[in-house]
């Protein structure tokens, strides 16, 4: 062997032996090596913890490492994100959310972290069209007469919400003011509780994504007057647009999304969104999916991050026509 060759791997050999033995890179390159908590920022039952309990189980059948979801519940999902915006930028620890996300900033004088730079947008999944729905007992079957009543009586007709400032609070805005009518929205702890008072006839009405409303749907025990979006889905199809019903409004495409620590390495980010997409294409996904009135797409960070800007603007419209104050 020449001098030069010896030089050569005298050089390259310690080189070689601290990339293979750098932890961090170690770490980042086996993720997950252990359990990895889903923060979902809501009380259980609503949209985004069924959607976020399903994917976590899909992850954990194709990783061998177990996702798990714990529901910290608050402040419009404020406490969840908060925690998370916190946590060590690993990525063991992972926050879900839907369109709320968007909203906090127009909720909110002052919020406990930076809205546009703590959390990292991982991946968007399950685009879920948002329903309206009133009791089977309801005196309503059409949208047309629901409208009608309210505009006879403002503040009469109700409908109730997972609380002040969420998703479907402002979603009601949105329709109140596309329609020229004026809705009664009663908060409740969580979108499970408003959908109970539906039931019982507590709140003439509701929106939700169709994700949380399916079941009981289907069962008969809730009637769907309209849905969001462009188009009837097949799941419902007996269920006219928004649009179909004259309102000029095609609503809100709800979706799930998961955000990471800023901070969080990219190696890990491109895992989580190659994990995700491939549990998006499965069979089961897919019919879990479609069997919710949702389109099973996944979008990566970049895309994500446009959404999320392009939401927050618009919400930020919706705000300055209501009579919401900042909390």
């Amino acid at each position: 062997m020449t001098f030069s060759k010896k030089i050569f791997i005298a050089v390259l050999f310690p080189l070689s032996l601290g990339i293979l033995s750098n932890p961090v890179v170690n770490a980042q390159t086996n993720y997950p090596a252990r359990p990895v908590k889903i923060i979902v920022p809501f009380a259980p039952g609503g949209a985004v913890d069924v959607v976020t309990r399903k994917i976590a189980q899909k992850l954990t059948e194709q990783t061998g490492q177990t996702f798990f979801v714990e529901n910290k519940a608050g402040a419009t999902g404020t406490i969840g994100v908060n925690q998370v915006a916190k946590s060590d930028p690993d990525g063991y620890n992972l926050v879900a959310n839907d369109t709320t996300y968007s909203l906090i900033p127009h909720i909110f004088k002052k919020l406990p972290f930076d809205h546009s730079s703590d959390l990292m947008p991982v991946s968007a999944f399950v685009f879920v069209p948002m329903g309206l729905v009133v009791s089977s007992e309801s005196k309503y079957k059409t949208l047309n007469e629901l409208i009608v009543d309210a505009k006879k009586e403002p503040n009469k007709v109700t409908y109730g919400t997972g609380g002040a400032g969420t998703t479907p609070h402002f979603v009601g805005e949105a329709f109140g003011i596309a329609v020229g009518a004026n809705f009664m929205a009663i908060p409740f702890k969580g979108a499970a509780e408003a959908t109970q008072a539906v039931l019982s006839n507590s709140v003439d009405f509701q929106f939700a994504s169709t994700t949380g409303l399916m079941g009981n749907v289907k069962a008969d025990k809730l009637r769907m007057l309209g849905i969001s979006g462009e188009k009837r889905i097949p799941a419902l199809p007996d269920v006219p647009t928004f649009a179909e019903s004259g309102v000029k409004w095609n609503g809100l495409i709800n979706w799930t999304g998961l955000w990471a620590p800023k901070g969080t390495p990219q190696l890990v980010l491109t895992k989580l969104q190659k994990e995700i997409a491939i549990a998006m294409n499965t069979p089961d996904m897919k019919s879990f999916s479609e069997g919710m009135g949702a389109e099973p797409k996944q979008i990566g960070s970049e895309a994500f991050a446009k959404i999320l800007k392009e939401s927050t603007d618009n919400w930020g419209r919706i705000a300055a026509n209501t009579a919401f104050e900042k909390q």
